[in-house]
C-alpha cells in the first residue's frame, strides 16, 4: 500500500496544472499553481537554509491570505511541521502555543508585529521571524516574507520525505488548554481520501493522482469561510491543494456572507467550507434579502464541520441553491470521517443525524459495542488513518488515543445512539466543551479567571442556545461581596486575560449550590440557571 507525502504529492501534480489554473484567490489577487510552486520552494528553500531541519516547528499567525497557503505547501515541500496560531488569543495565550510548539520559526502578518515585539524577548527557542506585509516597514529583526517567496529560482527541492512527517493543529482540548494534534502525512492523506470515497472516485497512488487532473482538470475552487487556522478550513485547504484545486479566502476580517456570495460569483466558487448556523444563517439571510442578486450555479458541495447545522436552515438554503448538496460532516483535529449527514433539494436528514463512517464503532462506558438500536449511548471512535496523538503529552494522548480489543482509535469525546439502520444520532461532547461561532471554549479556563476577581468566589460557565453564535458562552456565579459585582467590570477583567470570544455574554449571579457533595461541578443545575435567565423561564 502507497504511503502518502503531501510535499510529494505537490512536486507530483504541479507540472500536470495548466498555466493559467489558479491555486490561491484572495479578492482580486490571484496565484497561479506554477507562481505558488516556485514561491512556496523557495520559502521551502530559504526557511532550510536559515536554519529550519527536518521536522522544524513553523508557527502560521496571519488570518486567510494567499501566504497562508504558500507556507503550508512550503512546510510540506520543506519537511517543516505546521502549528496554527489562533489570532483571536491574548498574548499570554499566543506565547503558550509558541513555546509548547517549540516554534523555531514564526511567519505572522504586520498587524499582529505588537504582539510580537511584546513577546520577542521571551521566544528564546524562535531562531527567524518573518513578516507578511509592506516590505518598506517590516520590523528590523525580521525578514519579509517577499524575500524569501523570490529568493531563488523556483526550481523543487530535491530532497526526501517521509510519509511520517509531521503537521500539527493546536485545539482547545477537553482541558482548557490547547494541545497540539499530531497528523503524519501519510495519516491525514488516507483519512481524507476516505471520506472521499462517500463522494466518488480517489486516487491510489501518485500516478493517479495526477491522471486525476490531467483527465478531468484542477480541482475545485474551494471557499474556507471560516479561518484556515481552524481545523475545518486548515484541512479543507489541505485537501484542496492535493487535488489541483483552488483555495479562495475572504477579505473581510470578520464573516460578511455579502462578500461570501460576491465571491462565489465572481470566481465561480464550487464548494465552501463552514462551521454550522453560525455561518450558515447569515448566508440564508443575505439570499433571503438579496433575491436573485447573486449566481450561484457554480456551487456544487457546501461542508460543515466542527458543530451541528439545523435542518431548516439546510432546507432554505437548498431553496435558494437547488443544485447544492449539503454535507455535514461528522469529525474533529483528532480525527476526520467519524459520520456525515447528506441533504438535497429531494430532502436530507434530521439534524444530528449521520451516517457512521466505514471506520468507526461505538462503545459503551465499558468498552463494548453498541448494538445497533439498543438506545445505549455510546462514545464514537475512528479506527486506521488516525493522529499520532498529542505533541508532548502522553498522558492525554492515552486518554483520546485508546486501545480496545487490540485496536488503536481516536475517540475525543463525542456520545451518541446508535439507531437500528446504523445511522447515528450525536448527544455531543461527553466534556462541556461550548462551541460559540465554530470557536472552541473550555468552561475550566474561563472560571479560572473568573474567580480571580474580587466579588467571585465561585463559577461554573456554560453554553446557551444562541440564534447568532450557535451558543452564548455564559457564567453563573456565586458572589463573596455583592457590592464588588458589577457585570461590564467583570466582563473586561476576563477579556483582558483571555480572547474576546471566551469572554461571557452575560453573567449570573445565585445562590444556589453549583457543585456536588463531593465537590464536583454541577454543570447540568448552572446550565438550567443560565438558560432561565437567558432564555426566560
Amino acid at each position: 500500500m502507497i504511503e502518502w507525502n503531501l510535499g510529494d504529492i505537490l512536486d507530483a501534480i504541479e507540472p500536470a496544472m495548466p498555466k493559467d489554473a489558479p491555486a490561491l484567490i484572495h479578492g482580486e489577487r490571484m496565484v497561479t499553481w506554477p507562481e505558488m510552486s516556485a514561491r512556496s520552494n523557495n520559502v521551502a528553500r530559504a526557511l532550510r537554509k536559515r536554519g529550519a531541519g527536518d521536522g522544524a516547528k513553523v508557527a502560521f499567525y496571519m488570518r486567510n491570505r494567499p501566504e497562508y497557503g504558500e507556507l503550508m505547501a512550503a512546510c510540506f515541500k520543506g519537511r517543516l511541521t505546521h502549528v496554527n496560531i489562533n489570532y483571536r488569543y491574548q498574548a499570554d495565550e499566543v506565547l503558550y502555543i509558541f513555546d509548547d510548539s517549540d516554534s523555531e520559526v514564526i511567519v505572522y502578518s504586520s498587524e499582529f508585529r505588537d504582539c510580537i515585539v511584546a513577546l520577542k524577548e521571551r521566544l528564546s527557542k524562535v531562531h527567524t521571524f518573518v513578516e507578511v506585509g509592506d516590505a518598506s516597514h517590516i520590523a528590523p529583526f525580521a525578514v519579509p516574507y517577499e524575500t524569501l517567496a523570490q529568493e531563488g529560482d523556483g526550481s523543487a527541492l530535491g530532497i526526501e520525505r517521509s510519509p511520517g512527517d509531521l503537521l500539527f493543529i493546536y485545539t482547545g482540548g477537553t482541558t482548557g488548554m490547547p494541545k497540539g494534534v499530531m497528523w503524519r502525512h501519510d495519516d491525514m492523506r488516507k483519512a481524507q481520501l476516505d471520506a472521499q470515497k462517500l463522494i466518488g472516485p480517489v486516487p491510489q497512488t501518485l500516478e493517479e493522482n495526477v491522471a486525476l487532473i490531467r483527465s478531468e482538470g484542477p480541482g475545485r475552487r474551494t471557499l474556507p469561510a471560516c479561518p484556515l487556522m481552524h481545523g475545518t478550513g486548515f484541512i479543507t485547504a489541505i485537501g484542496t491543494l492535493m487535488s489541483g484545486g483552488a483555495i479562495v479566502t475572504l477579505g473581510d476580517p470578520s464573516f460578511d456572507a455579502v462578500e461570501m456570495w460576491e465571491t462565489v460569483n465572481r470566481h465561480k466558487v464550487e464548494s465552501i467550507a463552514i462551521v454550522g448556523d453560525a455561518f450558515a444563517k447569515p448566508m440564508l439571510r443575505a439570499l433571503d434579502e438579496h433575491p436573485g442578486r447573486w449566481d450561484t450555479t457554480s456551487l456544487v458541495t457546501i461542508i460543515s464541520s466542527g458543530v451541528m447545522w439545523s435542518k431548516e436552515v439546510k432546507a432554505e438554503l437548498c431553496r435558494h441553491i437547488p443544485q447544492v448538496v449539503l454535507m455535514d460532516s461528522f469529525g474533529a483535529s483528532e480525527g476526520l470521517g467519524f459520520g456525515l449527514s447528506v441533504t438535497t433539494a429531494q430532502g436530507g436528514t434530521n439534524t444530528a443525524k449521520f451516517g457512521i463512517g466505514e471506520f468507526c464503532d461505538v462503545f459503551d462506558e465499558q468498552d463494548r459495542k453498541v448494538e445497533p438500536g439498543s438506545g445505549v449511548p455510546g462514545f464514537i471512535a475512528r479506527k486506521g488513518a488516525i493522529p499520532a496523538g498529542y505533541y508532548k503529552d502522553t498522558e492525554k494522548s492515552a486518554k483520546t488515543f485508546r486501545t480496545i480489543d487490540g485496536v488503536r482509535y481516536s475517540i475525543p469525546g463525542d456520545w451518541c445512539t446508535v439507531e437500528a439502520d446504523g445511522s447515528l444520532t450525536l448527544l455531543g461532547r461527553g466534556s462541556v466543551c461550548i462551541n460559540t461561532a465554530g470557536e472552541k471554549v473550555y468552561p475550566e479556563e474561563v472560571e479560572e479567571i473568573l474567580k480571580t476577581h474580587p466579588a467571585i468566589g465561585d463559577a461554573l460557565v456554560v453554553g446557551v442556545p444562541h440564534d447568532k453564535w450557535g451558543q452564548a458562552v455564559t457564567a453563573v456565579v456565586h458572589l463573596i461581596d455583592a457590592t464588588l459585582f458589577d457585570e461590564h467590570a467583570v466582563r473586561a477583567h476576563v477579556r483582558k486575560q483571555l480572547a474576546g470570544y471566551k469572554t461571557p455574554k452575560s453573567i449570573h449571579p445565585t445562590k444556589t449550590p453549583l457543585r456536588a457533595s463531593n465537590g464536583k461541578p454541577d454543570y447540568g443545575t448552572a446550565k438550567s440557571i443560565a438558560e432561565k435567565a437567558v432564555l426566560g423561564p
